[in-house]
């Protein structure tokens, strides 16, 4: 695996990051390890400065930037198990950051509004997001930043990321 360790030693980090991202497996390990890593940073950032998870404020970002949102429409923005994104949708509702109201026709279905103090929330957490993605993507040049963004919008909106023959 690496010339470095001798007989029964552990390579470092670096080389086995190094190893597992030029194996076979190199586009899904450097696409899972770009998300775990800064999850792992967003996650704890969010929980210990919103005491939320972060399945919260993604579904705060959702139904603002799309007011009237069903709850359910959230996961085709991020993809979570249905009670995950439900608990998060009334962990909102319980402090007061989004309201619902019944769909016309449909009285269990319920529309999705930000409040006044969701707005303000999301203000603040946005601001650091967005630190972070400056962050997170400093390595890269802007036209880089631009075809990993092509690239990746191509994965999203193909067919085969949410669907699977290999993997039913």
């Amino acid at each position: 695996m690496n010339d470095t360790a001798g007989p029964g030693e552990c390579p470092d980090a670096r080389q086995m990051l190094d190893h597992v991202l030029s194996s076979d497996l190199r586009y899904l390990m450097g696409v899972s390890y770009l998300v775990l890593c800064n999850n792992q940073i967003t996650n704890r950032y969010i929980e210990r400065h919103y005491d939320m998870p972060v399945q919260a404020w993604s579904a705060l970002y959702a139904i603002a930037s799309f007011p009237g949102l069903l709850a359910r429409d959230i996961q085709v923005l991020f993809p979570r198990p249905q009670n995950t994104v439900s608990r998060a949708v009334a962990l909102l509702v319980g402090r007061g950051h989004v309201r619902e109201e019944p769909l016309p026709g449909d009285a269990r279905a319920k529309r999705l509004f930000t409040t006044p103090s969701g707005l303000a929330l999301l203000d603040g957490i946005l601001t650091a997001v967005r630190a972070r993605q400056e962050e997170m993507f400093a390595p890269l040049t802007p036209a880089e930043r631009e075809t990993f963004l092509a690239l990746s919008r191509k994965i999203a909106l193909g067919p085969r990321l949410t669907q699977s023959d290999t993997m039913p």
